[in-house]
């Protein structure tokens, strides 16, 4: 399979003010230094990577292409960026949309078609939530299309609210402190996962995609879900946002900073061999207590 070249030319910036233009060149800037921030703290892309960048119409992956584009081009290594989309085959998927906005751009591209959307509609029963085996069908098209194509990244578009969410989906629904972590190898030892915007918030992404005028394609397999558990601890650390304004950064902060010694798992810290330290020194043995009736 080729992948489509691609052309010349970025696309454009919607009409701004002279306010707009300032806030918009702020925003930029502060994507691009997260994100930059983000590959150098995990090493996520190094010299000669030809790193895999994953879309699927949303905004956090438009704007995650568009970043990383705008990085390579002052970047001290050189590193080789190719888009992929995977059709999922959902009914009233626009397939024009993502070709056509890629074909504006300096950049590879394939567009695969695999037909999850039938899977996962035969699998789950009607009413439940589909997102569990939708993302692994989708994974193991992608984890084996970048071994196809020499891909040694896979980049994809979760950003900070994500890992906070997940972190919480796992602790209420599944019992395990886990997240999302920046950059992961796959079961398979084969893939190297990296998610270069951990450090940017969901609302500049929105902004960002609300400036640059990309697109959207929402997802009507599991975006129609209003009861996912997801989506009530999204609702969840916006109230906690709201009423204490920083705290989904400070979350995201204890995930970078954890104290195993601290917790309570026996697999991470050897708390069955700790042992207080017994002097032999009679100096420095504590003297009896006195005690006095008054």
């Amino acid at each position: 399979m080729r992948p489509h070249p691609g052309t010349r030319g970025r696309p454009v910036v919607r009409e701004l003010s002279r306010k707009e233009r300032t806030e918009f060149n702020k925003l930029q800037k502060r994507l691009r230094r997260n994100v930059g921030n983000a590959i150098a703290d995990y090493g996520m892309i190094e010299a000669g990577d030809r790193v895999m960048v994953c879309l699927s119409g949303g905004k956090d992956s438009y704007a995650m292409l568009d970043v990383l584009m705008a990085l390579r081009v002052n970047a001290p290594i050189d590193f080789e960026l190719i888009a992929i989309n995977l059709d999922q085959k959902q009914p009233g998927f626009p397939e024009e949309v993502l070709p056509n906005y890629l074909a504006k751009l300096d950049i590879p591209y394939y567009i695969l078609e695999k037909d999850t959307y039938r899977i996962v509609k035969e699998v789950i029963p009607e009413g439940k939530t589909t997102c569990g085996l939708c993302s692994r069908l989708r994974r193991g098209t992608l984890y084996g299309f970048a071994a196809d194509i020499g891909a040694t990244k896979i980049a994809l578009g979760h950003h900070r609210d994500d890992i906070v969410e997940t972190l919480f989906l796992n602790m209420f629904f599944g019992g395990s402190l886990k997240a999302m972590p920046p950059k992961l190898l796959s079961d398979d030892r084969r893939n190297v996962v990296i998610r270069p915007m951990a450090y940017c918030k969901e609302k500049d992404l929105a902004a960002y995609a609300d400036y640059k005028q990309f697109p959207i394609i929402p997802c009507n397999l599991c975006g129609s879900q209003q009861n996912l558990q997801r989506v009530q601890i999204k609702q969840m650390l916006k109230d906690w946002e709201r009423q204490y304004p920083g705290r989904t950064e400070t979350i995201f902060r204890s995930i970078t900073n954890i104290a195993p010694s601290q917790l309570a798992d026996t697999a991470l810290f050897d708390f069955a061999s700790l042992r207080g330290e017994v002097s032999t020194d009679p100096d420095l043995h504590v003297p009896a207590i006195r005690v006095v009736n008054l």
